[in-house]
C-alpha cells in the first residue's frame, strides 16, 4: 500500500468515525426528554381539537366536526392520495384547506401555519394505531 492510499484510508476511517459518533449523539436522550416531547405534542393535539371543533372563527359557523365527528372519516393514514375535489394527488393539509375554503367558507391556512399543524396533529392522533395505507380510498 502506498503512502497516498494509507492517507486516504485513514481519512475515510476518521470520517466514518465522526459520522457514527454524530449518529450516536443524536439518539442520546432520556425519559425527561421523552416526557417533555410528549407534553409538547399533546399541547398541539389539544389545540388541533379546539380548532377542529369550531376554533377557526369563520363567519358561517360551520366546523370540521360537523362532517367529521372526532376526526372520523378523515383517513390521514391514506395520504398522499388522489383527491377528486382537488383533481390531483394531494397531502392531508391540502384537503383540509379545501374543506376550510368550501364548507367552512374561510381563508386557507399555510402548510406551516400553527393551526394547520395542530389540525393535522389532532386528526392523526385520533386515527393513531390505524395501519398506514397511502393512496387508498
Amino acid at each position: 500500500m502506498t503512502g497516498r492510499n494509507i492517507t486516504t484510508s485513514r481519512l475515510l476511517l476518521a470520517g466514518a468515525a465522526l459520522f457514527f459518533s454524530v449518529l450516536l449523539q443524536a439518539d442520546n436522550f432520556n425519559q425527561a426528554d421523552l416526557d417533555r416531547w410528549q407534553a409538547e405534542y399533546m399541547t398541539v393535539v389539544t389545540e388541533g381539537e379546539r380548532v377542529f371543533h369550531g376554533g377557526l372563527g369563520n363567519d358561517n359557523g360551520v366546523s370540521c366536526d360537523q362532517c367529521h365527528p372526532n376526526a372520523s372519516n378523515t383517513h390521514p393514514e391514506t395520504y398522499p392520495k388522489f383527491q377528486q375535489q382537488l383533481g390531483k394527488v394531494s397531502e392531508l393539509w391540502e384537503m383540509i384547506n379545501w374543506c376550510i375554503m368550501n364548507p367552512l367558507e374561510a381563508d386557507p391556512l399555510a402548510a406551516d401555519d400553527p393551526r394547520m399543524i395542530a389540525l393535522q396533529a389532532y386528526i392523526n392522533h385520533e386515527r393513531r394505531g390505524v395501519k398506514l395505507a397511502p393512496g387508498k380510498h
